[in-house]
């Protein structure tokens, strides 16, 4: 259980730094927008749901609210609502979806291991970088151990060839 609650309401337009596991890599994605919905206010089981327009295609997402998944949690600005659920801004587009801004008090709601877990995530991908680059290196190596092993016999094929023409030459 997180210490660190953020205090979301509907209506705040909000950026969620979510650790994103690909294969056997670690990032972070930022997902913004407004929050539409919160269920279950604080308890265990509390979730928020947040809604963005992407390529002109709602997008909703629900974020347990005690996820160790989430990182960070941004208030971005607060926008005055007089609902609890905002489910009619979903069909509404443009204009129509805006809201009236209260104010743009950005606060950050972080767990205090979240930095450890960025460095981390920061250390790996450098080292992930340090090896392929070393593992790039000792490919480059052998490949140009090979080419000059290929140059080194092609040219000893040269000289004999070179060697034998002088003869045939005095032969004549």
């Amino acid at each position: 259980m997180k210490k660190n609650i953020p205090e979301i309401n509907s209506g705040d337009t909000v950026r969620v730094h979510l650790k994103i596991k690909e294969g056997d890599k670690e990032r972070i994605q930022i997902f913004e927008g407004l929050v539409i919905a919160t269920h279950a206010g604080k308890s265990l089981d509390s979730t928020f749901t947040v809604r963005k327009e992407s390529f002109g295609v709602g997008v909703e997402r629900v974020f347990p609210l005690h996820s160790p998944r989430i990182l960070k949690v941004e208030r971005i600005k607060r926008s005055r609502v007089r609902r609890s659920k905002l489910y009619f801004l979903r069909e509404l587009s443009g204009k129509e979806a805006r809201l009236k801004e209260i104010d743009r008090d950005h606060q950050i709601w972080e767990e205090p291991e979240a930095e450890k877990e960025l460095e981390k995530l920061a250390e790996e991908t450098a080292k992930a970088a340090e090896a392929a680059a070393a593992e790039k290196e000792a490919e480059e190596a052998e490949l140009e151990k090979k080419a000059d092993q290929a140059l080194k016999s092609h040219g000893a094929v040269e000289e004999k060839s070179e060697t034998k023409e002088p003869e045939e030459k005095d032969k004549k």
